[in-house]
């Protein structure tokens, strides 16, 4: 229906947001949405007449959306603690679909994750998780220019702000750092501060376990990275400082503004970014994202790409935040990839 949060609570339901996994599959050609499934049966009234479902097609729970019909993808935009019962149920359903397009963080527990990518391998479902960043035409072509370009070289160190909590939105900017670099942590070291804004702005009566935090990593190429998401909503701004052998990338994607330095002659040299026609902005970029990534979903299920938002992936991005928690309760170095029974432990959110 929309995000609250993103859009005033007035107009969700009523009017179709564009920034929604139902609005991105709006935004394609051959991908209809068909059917709905939801335990609220108020919320699933609300849905069906926003997006125009048809009554025999709104379902009370997903089992049984999933015993009637024969999809080829399938949203989870269910609280993130329920994302491993709700994928593996779809993957293994009756429904057989080829595509199952996920809400991030990928689960609570990094066990979780590890058995979704698996159930999804040995059904020859395609797992994409909505770590939306990575579906904007701009991060894309910062990418190829770091890995197909050299663009910073040998990145040496990043630092990085984003707003509190971490699974519920710190999990973004750890997701883009574990994009950019191509690379998996080794050591963490973190600290909780035990504060979760949403817990208000949600008006939510669930206890989870979700709070700002932070920490530093090494990841498996060397680099040094330092993680602070304590920053409360109002005042935060998601910025990213890398420091390569090649050159340095200052990104804030609050104010938008990015600007990169070339190393020469042992001089740091402002140059543009090449391709890049200006910085990431929530408003033209991340609205995008939702049709973006619903166009990948097609072109996924058309045989025409490969997955660049795999499971696998945003495993690595969740195995740092339960890394940041064990961190901050043992005051110890933890070591990635969780030993069990650590990767059974749980961060919940919603």
């Amino acid at each position: 229906m929309g995000i609250l949060g993103m859009h005033d609570e007035e107009i969700i339901g009523k009017e179709k947001i564009d920034a929604s996994h139902a609005g991105g599959y709006a935004n394609t050609d051959e991908i209809d949405l068909i059917a709905v499934a939801d335990i609220d049966e108020q919320n699933l009234k609300t849905f069906g007449q926003a997006w125009n479902i048809p009554l025999d097609r709104q379902y009370v729970g997903h089992d049984a959306m999933l015993a009637a019909e024969d999809l080829d993808v399938i949203s989870v935009c269910t609280p993130s603690y329920l994302h491993h019962e709700h994928v593996i149920d779809a993957a293994q359903s009756a429904a057989d679909p080829d595509v199952i397009w996920c809400e991030k963080p990928i689960a609570s527990r990094v066990s979780a994750a590890e058995k979704m990518v698996e159930v999804c391998n040995e059904t020859g479902t395609e797992l994409v998780i909505n770590h939306s960043f990575r579906f904007t035409d701009k991060l894309q072509r910062l990418h190829d220019l770091i890995h197909k370009q050299d663009l910073l070289g040998e990145v040496k160190s990043v630092s990085t702000q984003y707003r509190m909590e971490l699974m519920r939105n710190s999990t973004h900017v750890l997701d883009t750092l574990v994009y950019l670099l191509d690379a998996r942590a080794e050591q963490v070291s973190g600290y909780i501060n035990g504060e979760n804004e949403a817990i208000d702005s949600l008006d939510a009566a669930t206890e989870v376990t979700d709070s700002g935090g932070g920490g530093h990593l090494v990841m498996d190429g060397g680099a040094f990275i330092t993680v602070d998401c304590t920053i409360p909503r109002d005042i935060s701004s998601m910025m990213l400082n890398f420091i390569g052998t090649e050159g340095k990338l200052y990104m804030n994607n609050d104010d938008g503004e990015w600007r990169y330095w070339s190393f020469e002659d042992g001089e740091h040299v402002e140059r543009a970014l090449p391709g890049i026609d200006g910085a990431w902005t929530w408003e033209d970029d991340y609205k995008r994202s939702f049709a973006n990534a619903a166009n990948h979903v097609q072109d996924l299920l058309n045989g025409e790409t490969e997955n660049y938002s795999p499971g696998t992936e945003a495993t690595r991005s969740l195995e740092i935040i339960v890394a940041f928690y064990l961190s901050d309760y043992t005051g110890s170095t933890i070591e990635i990839p969780l030993e069990h029974p650590l990767c059974e432990i749980p961060i919940t959110s919603w």
